[in-house]
């Protein structure tokens, strides 16, 4: 009985949902780079907000650009990056709040991991005083979607 239960709780892992994620990539552009010739800090910021959005369009929740501000970014700088470099940016879900929302993302180049970081956003309406729940099918989506195709350069 005890092994039953137990092939069960692993079939039960197997089949459980992922929060959703995505990979994309960009090339560095002579506008992301600064005045030492690598890539500019805020650059990440850009592509870590690509990658949400590649990943909004993918679940169907465009709607939701203008409702999701940014409430917290962060982020590490290991590499630098160079202009003309592809760059792979994965960006998953980490948690749902009630009306919170935040991400993890790592930024590849050639070398391997060039920056890693956390972004967090809110759900609230454009003239809104304050944060809403997210609606039910939105939450669902977010944390079950899985990974997405990727968005990779030709």
């Amino acid at each position: 009985m005890t092994q039953d239960v137990e092939q069960n709780a692993q079939q039960d892992v197997k089949q459980a949902p992922f929060p959703a994620a995505i990979t994309i990539e960009r090339r560095v552009e002579w506008s992301d780079t600064d005045a030492a010739g690598h890539y500019h800090f805020s650059a990440v910021q850009r592509w870590a907000e690509a990658a949400e959005a590649a990943l909004l369009r993918r679940l169907g929740l465009a709607e939701l650009f203008g409702r999701i501000p940014r409430v917290h970014f962060e982020a590490d700088y290991r590499e630098r990056l160079w202009f003309g470099d592809v760059v792979r940016t994965e960006l998953r879900v980490l948690r749902i709040g009630g009306s919170s929302l935040h991400y993890a993302f790592e930024v590849h180049g050639p070398t391997g991991l060039a920056a890693s970081g956390r972004m967090s956003v809110v759900h609230a309406a454009p003239q809104a005083k304050g944060a809403e729940p997210w609606p039910a099918p939105v939450r669902r989506a977010l944390a079950e979607a899985g990974p997405q195709r990727p968005e990779v350069l030709a």
